[in-house]
């Protein structure tokens, strides 16, 4: 069993290889004209490696031998004199090596660039694929993760690709055409040499595919490391509020620790393979140089040509002595690339159908059609919801928490689709509208609305690309928040913080409210737009939020019942139903869940209000 487990991991490294080729290859074939021009400059290298030691035999077998040999006699060599042999053959080395490393130097920067400009590209899609996927993807994953896969893992891909394996592939090429020479000068050698390969794969093949899984696993760690460090800093506030310093400083300190140990394996296995690796150089040294002698003295072999075959001995087996190293590094890249496939590879639950076509503009009839959904088949949180609204009617949604009223909301953005029924917008399934159009038509205002580390103008012109600075001071009136902008240090350009969080609380709202304006959309969605601010920032925002949504379909959802009591409809939602549903007259009227929660508020209001008065 143990053995089975260890061939299918090292059968492992190949097609996490080939899958990342696969997946890869519309990028690597944009840039197939600088590989092929690499490539063969790789080439042209390769052949000018296998002249380097010819000089050295002609030298050593024409003039210094039989000069040692003869020494009464400067020996001549086919009409010329020695000394112009000897310096053609050194001005023939600086040429070959010149030549090499022009040519080295060719196939380098463009293999270098075209690895980059592939990978810069993979990188710019990985990044636009993420932003496409659907809701569901993400509350699964760690945003550090996703992080570490757009960043680390692809700049550890290119830093392997350029730095260990365009080494690799051209020394591969080196000892094969090195091979093919020594089997030409001596095909006993060469075959003594060459028996030295499933000896050595036999004795690493364990080692590779435990450096793999090692690899794999930090990378792994490394992920859940900036995971819990974006988590971390990105609440902050609630961190040192509930002092959680310690137990989250224990957490990750524990989570370092794993990542370390990881590291440490995966580097005491590649050591290990590397001294493996030169043991077995120093024995097929030692063998060759003691059969190679032998034929020298036997006159099987000249000097220079076992000279040339020690050379190319040496130059063959050179990147097999940096084998273990390349190993992991290239293991650690594959177990990287196989990350980024992952991303690549995961589908969005939510995108456009086929034949579909852009929404037309919006009159604002909304109708549910027996809807249901849930996260996951085990358990639906939407059951069954069917309800008609008419152009500009404000509906309003209310009940518990975890009833199921933002999740209903999000349906009609289609943030999510459900799993049976249909939501139908001006009687025509949004399904068949592209995503893009649909949600280009429907503004939203959240509780917790995020604004973006960019300027005011551009965070409210995000809500229609290319929006005029006319187009945006007009938003940003109807909002309320002209005044407070041209109070900032540099008005409409002043530059906000992470989220927003250089501005107070209804400031923000009524920027989100201002980029919710300024794109004019038939739908608008609310999602407890007041929750948290004072009472006249609330009043503020909620008198903006009467200027944007007058005369416009609009969903609100609101614990608050006092404040949408004048809604055309009210939606009791509970347990993922709508329990009742009607007007604020008829749901009084009707004596049941809504009547109940209205007086437990009013009575809630009422004794707040006695207290104010008394400790006023």
């Amino acid at each position: 069993m143990g053995q089975r487990v260890k061939e299918k991991e090292l059968k492992g490294v190949i097609p996490g290889l080939l899958r990342i080729f696969s997946k890869f290859s519309p990028y690597i074939h944009q840039q197939k004209v600088l590989i092929i021009c690499s490539f063969l400059a790789l080439l042209f290298e390769t052949s000018l490696r296998l002249l380097e030691p010819w000089p050295l035999k002609y030298v050593f077998d024409h003039i210094l031998i039989p000069a040692h040999n003869n020494s009464a006699n400067i020996p001549n060599t086919h009409g010329f004199h020695p000394v112009l042999l000897l310096t053609l053959s050194a001005v023939a080395i600086v040429v070959i090596s010149g030549l090499g490393s022009i040519a080295a130097y060719l196939s380098t920067y463009g293999m270098s660039l075209a690895v980059v400009r592939i990978l810069s590209e993979v990188r710019r899609n990985v990044f636009n694929h993420l932003q496409h996927l659907s809701l569901s993807f993400h509350q699964k994953s760690k945003s550090g993760d996703l992080i570490t896969r757009v960043t680390a893992d692809i700049e550890k891909m290119r830093t392997v690709a350029v730095k260990t394996a365009l080494p690799l592939l051209t020394n591969i090429f080196s000892m094969l055409g090195m091979l093919a020479i020594m089997l030409w000068l001596n095909w006993e050698l060469a075959l003594l040499v060459m028996a030295i390969f499933p000896l050595l794969m036999l004795l690493t093949s364990n080692m590779i595919s435990r450096i793999r899984k090692f690899a794999k696993k930090h990378r792994d760690s490394e992920g859940v490391l900036a995971a819990t460090t974006g988590e971390t800093i990105g609440a902050i506030k609630i961190v040192q509020v509930l002092s959680l310093q310690e137990m989250l400083h224990n957490v990750f300190s524990a989570q370092n620790q794993k990542s370390l140990d990881e590291a440490i394996e995966s580097i005491r296995l590649s050591a290990a393979l590397e001294r493996t690796v030169q043991i077995l150089m120093a024995i097929i040294v030692a063998v060759v140089l003691w059969r190679g002698s032998h034929a020298v003295l036997h006159k099987e072999l000249t000097p220079g040509e076992l000279l040339v075959f020690m050379t190319y001995l040496k130059n063959a087996f050179e990147p097999m002595r940096r084998l273990s190293n390349q190993v992991g590094q290239i293991a650690k890249a594959t177990a990287s690339g196989e990350r980024v496939v992952e991303v690549l590879d995961y589908e969005p639950n939510v995108k456009d159908l086929p034949g579909v076509k852009p929404a037309h503009p919006f009159f604002g009839a909304v109708r549910f059609e027996n809807v249901a959904f849930g996260y996951d088949s085990s358990e639906e949180i939407i059951k069954d919801i069917s309800f008609i609204v008419q152009p500009g009617q404000q509906v309003a949604l209310v009940g518990p928490s975890g009833s199921g009223k933002s999740t209903l909301l999000s349906l009609i953005l289609r943030l999510y689709d459900p799993e049976s029924g249909r939501i139908l917008i001006d009687g025509q399934d949004i399904r068949e509208y592209t995503v893009q159009s649909l949600r280009q038509q429907i503004s939203v205002v959240l509780q917790d609305s995020v604004l973006f580390a960019v300027s005011v103008k551009e965070n409210i012109a995000y809500g229609k690309l290319g929006a005029t600075d006319k187009e945006v001071e007009k938003a940003a009136r109807l909002a309320n928040a002209h005044e407070f902008i041209m109070k900032l240090p540099q008005g409409y350009d002043t530059i906000l913080g992470d989220r927003g969080g250089t501005i107070s609380g209804g400031q923000r709202q009524r920027i989100a409210i201002a980029r919710a304006a300024i794109r004019q959309a038939p739908i608008v969605i609310l999602d407890e737009p007041t929750t948290g601010l004072d009472k006249k920032s609330e009043y503020i925002v909620n008198s903006a939020l009467a200027k944007l949504t007058q005369g416009r379909t609009t969903f609100v959802i609101s614990h608050n019942l006092k404040a949408v009591e004048n809604a055309d409809m009210i939606l009791y939602v509970e347990g993922g139903r709508i329990l009742e549903q009607g007007t604020h007259r008829e749901l009084i009227c009707l004596g049941g869940h809504y009547a109940t929660l209205y007086r437990m508020q009013s009575v809630v209001d009422i004794e707040a209000g006695d207290i104010y008065a008394v400790e006023a």
